[in-house]
């Protein structure tokens, strides 16, 4: 169904545009840098508007898209702080764990999702579907009233028909 892929387009794009701003906060916080101020912070969620946005939009795979986060967010965090450094080993090493773990867990969320929607999908399904076994092609016609069969064997003639004619 359409409509199945491009909510879990969409919830795939969320998950990795955020996963990729906190995750490069973080690593770039346990790899020695600091954490970022105001400004680097508003640029941090531009790139992660731009990663779930691309994320959202083409099939590369989590890992590229998470990678290419981390360098446009270590480029916010150089932009915001106002002098360029190489990142340490450290940082480095941060940033790579942090891609790898992150990528597992929007894989497996995005898996679960798929699972929940599919779930969701045939539960509404079977609840909105009446099954073939309960309907009917017959009409059930209810039976004559016994009131007109006592009006009939009283009066000795049946009261339906059209009218006798006189001449």
């Amino acid at each position: 169904m359409p409509t199945d892929r491009i909510l879990l387009a969409r919830l795939r794009g969320g998950f990795v545009g955020a996963t990729s701003g906190a995750v490069g906060i973080a690593a770039h916080a346990l790899g020695g840098g600091g954490l970022p101020g105001q400004g680097t912070a508003v640029l941090l969620v531009a790139a992660a508007v731009v990663a779930g946005t691309i994320a959202a939009s083409t099939r590369i795979p989590v890992v590229v898209i998470l990678a290419a986060g981390q360098v446009l967010g270590h480029g916010t965090f150089t932009l915001g702080s106002g002098h360029a450094h190489a990142p340490s080993p450290a940082m480095i090493a941060a940033h790579v764990a942090a891609v790898g773990v992150a990528a597992l867990l929007v894989s497996g969320a995005e898996r679960g999702c798929r699972l929940a929607v599919s779930a969701v999908g045939r539960l509404v399904r079977n609840v909105l579907t009446v099954p073939a076994s309960q309907v009917s092609a017959t009409v059930p016609v209810p039976e004559r009233p016994d009131r007109l069969r006592v009006v009939v064997a009283l009066v000795g003639r049946s009261v339906r028909g059209p009218p006798a004619v006189t001449v």
